[in-house]
């Protein structure tokens, strides 16, 4: 089922790990060009071609995209007693651990009467995209929305594809958790379409265009908002799920392949990776999955993204090994399965989460840990990190000097003016202190 690399008497570098890893065969690029139509149309086209890409690509004709408050207080009041609950404890979890993330302010004295000050701003107007393909993301909401509340965001929108079963609405579990959270502008939109839709705005809808998209899609969405990256920011271009999981011999061959089938029933590209240092675990957990694989909801699209070339068992020689790998390979999210799993973690350097133990799956990071479930994949977690407050602050940095501070550095500065060739930048100082006869 799953194809088996074994690195046991191998001593790879950083750059051959980095080809070893296994990785989904998506690539943006070949969406720019239909992504760019998309978002051109809707330039254009405004709502009308929202409702046209609706039609042709959703298969089902919304007979309005924004969605009336009215309907969202509907919704709410009618989620499933349980799934609202679980809702409500996710986003008082995901608002208590998002908190920490809030710098304080804090003034830095440069000498007497110079100080620099760094303040954290929130961002105006964000965007945020929940998909609606192949399963439904109410979690999304939770996990995009709350960490801009926390930060401060003033004026939020959600987008979301209209659903074929729903008459063209948006989810009604979707918009059930934007009531609980608030969230008053919702639209039914998706693809690339919606991202051009929030980069632009589109004034018969009163769409506003926002400073800041985040959430994930599928590869149309990463591809339009590689194209609006400019234009507005994005929090990145998410790809497919990935789960990596880090494991000795004393690990629990059940769990460990229940975990991976979690995440592979997302998607047909999801990546399931097992990196051990036990041959017997691993050929227990392929058996394990063969099990489970036949049993699950999901059967034939686990088995797909368990046989596809992202996903792998790695055997390596020893737990330094594989920490290497997890972190040539950077994965979204991953799980220690070993006798100590703490010394581990000393030495995992890229991942979007971690879980440690067999009682933190990833499931848990999913809904109801707190920790943020949106995350950095296709090794991206080597250079940028989850979703959260942070996402949503910008630093800035506040000087004030007063006259004594500026002329103590006065000289300096022209000095360095002068050996720039820049000499206004030294005369903008020297203008406020004349000589005095």
């Amino acid at each position: 089922m799953m194809k088996t690399i074994d690195l046991r008497n191998a001593s790879p570098s950083k750059a051959e790990l980095a080809r070893l890893v296994p990785r989904a065969a998506m690539d943006v690029d070949i969406a720019t060009e239909a992504a760019a139509k998309l978002i051109a149309e809707v330039r254009s086209g405004g709502e009308q071609a929202l409702l046209a890409q609706a039609q042709r690509l959703d298969g089902i004709l919304p007979t309005h995209v924004r969605v009336h408050a009215g309907e969202i207080t509907v919704a709410m009041n009618k989620l499933d007693p349980a799934v609202r609950d679980a809702l409500e404890e996710a986003i008082d979890r995901v608002t208590r651990a998002t908190k920490s993330q809030v710098p304080e302010p804090t003034v830095t004295e440069i000498a007497p009467g110079a100080q620099i000050i760094q303040r954290w701003q929130p961002i105006a107007r964000v965007g945020f995209y929940v998909p609606g393909g192949k399963a439904v993301y109410p979690s999304s909401v939770v996990m995009n929305v709350v960490p801009a509340q926390v930060a401060g965001v003033g004026s939020v929108a959600l987008a979301s594809p209209p659903q074929k079963h729903f008459g063209g609405a948006v989810h009604p579990t979707i918009l059930g958790a934007a009531g609980l959270l608030g969230v008053e502008e919702v639209y039914a939109m998706g693809g690339a379409g919606a991202i051009g839709a929030l980069a632009y705005g589109v004034p018969e809808l009163s769409l506003d265009p926002v400073d800041l998209i985040t959430g994930p899609g599928n590869v149309y969405v990463a591809s339009a908002k590689r194209l609006v990256r400019g234009v507005t920011g994005i929090d990145s271009e998410a790809g497919p799920t990935e789960i990596l999981v880090i494991a000795d011999e004393t690990a629990n061959a059940a769990l460990v392949a229940a975990d991976l089938v979690s995440q592979a029933e997302h998607d047909e590209l999801a990546a399931a990776v097992l990196v051990t240092t036990s041959a017997k675990l691993a050929d227990a957990v392929i058996a394990e999955l063969g099990r489970l694989s036949a049993a699950t909801h999901h059967g034939p699209r686990v088995r797909e993204a368990l046989g596809g070339q992202q996903s792998a068992v790695v055997l390596v020689s020893d737990l330094v090994a594989a920490t290497a790998f997890s972190n040539a390979y950077g994965p979204e999210h991953l799980e220690i399965h070993t006798a100590q799993p703490g010394a581990v973690l000393d030495l995992v350097d890229s991942a979007g989460a971690i879980f440690l133990g067999e009682y933190s799956p990833v499931s848990l990071g999913d809904y109801l840990a707190g920790s943020n479930h949106v995350l950095p994949t296709g090794g991206q977690s080597r250079f940028s990190s989850g979703l959260g407050a942070y996402t949503f602050l910008r630093p800035q940095q506040v000087i004030r000097y007063d006259k004594t501070a500026l002329q103590a550095v006065e000289r300096q500065i022209v000095a360095l003016s002068t050996a720039e060739d820049l000499p206004a930048h030294g005369d903008a100082v020297t203008a406020r202190f004349p000589a005095t006869d």
